[in-house]
């Protein structure tokens, strides 16, 4: 069986199959790209295109590429962090102008795509039915997959300004897609061009971008963190999709407010954040320790050593019986580490119960010298735990390469 196929269910299948064609989503995604590559060239030789429209077709990618990855993905569908009323309201009209739909409707999507990962009858856009499918096949028709319950957005539902969204979504559409670009044009003299470049080429290049990461971000890539499901890393994909690229980690700690998490990685969607937080903009910006990172890392990186040692071993069984040793070894050094992990957490909780306790018996410094005592501990003890996982990824590195010199050789 390969990778992207899966167990038919007749009857599921069958319901697939008669799924009526969804017109409103499906004109405006055959049309639209269809207008750009007629109109786009006709008027650039026709007229051409001023600098004001090209620079305002730039920055409106920006505005509603952001608006849909720190807007409708990062703060309202995986509440990753907060955000002052001026920049959620920034974020909305940006993302409304991608027309994605409305919040309540892309984040009741989005949660139910990770709660059934890959699961070709519950992921609203599974990856194992198809490229074609999972970018966008999906919306083009009624797929039982499509009709939320909106259930899992009772917290979404308590905001005034997604409700005014949600109501007057009509309204939202016309004025981010032609009132404004036709305000931008009408003010630096270019109406026309403006509306074709930043108002249709822009919304076709954001589609795309956008269903990149249901399609390819599923697709093509690595997986560092986990390969439960078929999310990838991809770096070059992260370049055109504002940070969103570095999947794999995305699925697999998603309540990060982060996707790319090396220094080196672009995720200009995360700067942003952070930089508002510089600013008081945004709060409570959810991260994921670097403890839990390296032991995802570690984790997958003894999985594909496993992997390796099963598909060429047999080959060069003798050279090979020292480097599978040593990855034991170290797997059973690695594995010690995360149970002294766990012991560490188990301590601190009953520390801090014990303190908590004191502290209705007695309310002087002693509680508090208690309290202090116990986070000097615990960000000691992480320290060391740190350093251990980061001692492991090292010799494990050094035995993969020796694996795969042994491999070379035996070739």
């Amino acid at each position: 069986m390969s990778k992207h196929s899966y167990i038919v269910d007749p009857v599921l299948e069958a319901e697939y199959k008669k799924a009526p064609i969804d017109w409103t989503p499906t004109l405006m995604l055959i049309l639209t790209p269809i207008a750009a590559l007629i109109l786009v060239p006709w008027f650039g030789l026709t007229y051409g295109f001023s600098v004001g429209a090209i620079v305002t077709m730039v920055l409106f990618i920006i505005w509603n590429g952001l608006g849909i990855t720190a807007g409708y993905h990062r703060l309202w569908s995986h509440k990753t962090y907060e955000a002052h009323p001026v920049v959620r309201f920034f974020l909305l009209a940006g993302g409304t102008m991608a027309i994605q739909n409305t919040v309540f409707e892309w984040c009741a999507g989005h949660r139910i795509h990770h709660q059934h990962v890959d699961h070709p009858y519950k992921d609203p856009y599974s990856a194992k039915r198809g490229f074609l499918f999972s970018h966008i096949g999906w919306m083009m028709r009624s797929y039982p997959t499509s009709r939320y319950d909106f259930k899992n957005i009772k917290d979404l539902k308590q905001d005034p300004m997604l409700v005014a969204q949600d109501k007057y979504y009509g309204f939202w559409i016309l004025l981010t897609n032609i009132g404004l670009p036709a305000v931008v044009g009408l003010a630096i003299g270019d109406l026309w061009g403006t509306l074709i470049l930043a108002g249709l080429l822009r919304l076709v290049i954001s589609h795309h971008v956008t269903f990149f990461i249901n399609s390819l971000a599923h697709t093509i890539g690595k997986q560092p963190y986990t390969d439960t499901n078929t999310a990838r890393d991809n770096w070059w994909l992260a370049l055109i999709t504002w940070g969103e690229g570095y999947h794999n980690y995305h699925h697999y700690f998603q309540m990060d407010f982060r996707n790319g998490i090396k220094w080196w990685q672009y995720d200009p969607t995360k700067w942003l954040i952070a930089g508002l937080n510089k600013v008081g903009l945004t709060s409570n910006l959810k991260v994921v320790s670097n403890l839990q990172i390296k032991q995802a890392e570690l984790s997958m990186r003894f999985k594909t050593a496993q992997q390796r040692i099963q598909l060429f071993g047999y080959s060069i069984e003798d050279d090979m019986h020292d480097i599978k040793m040593n990855v034991q070894h170290e797997f059973e050094a690695f594995s010690e580490t995360l149970e002294r992990w766990k012991q560490l957490k188990e301590e601190s909780i009953a520390m801090k119960k014990q303190a908590l306790v004191q502290k209705k018996e007695d309310l002087q410094g002693s509680v508090k010298n208690t309290l202090h005592e116990i986070d000097l501990k615990l960000k000691s003890d992480f320290n060391q735990l740190e350093t251990t996982l980061g001692d492991h990824s090292q010799r494990l590195e050094v035995i993969l390469r020796d694996f795969k010199r042994k491999v070379r050789a035996a070739a």
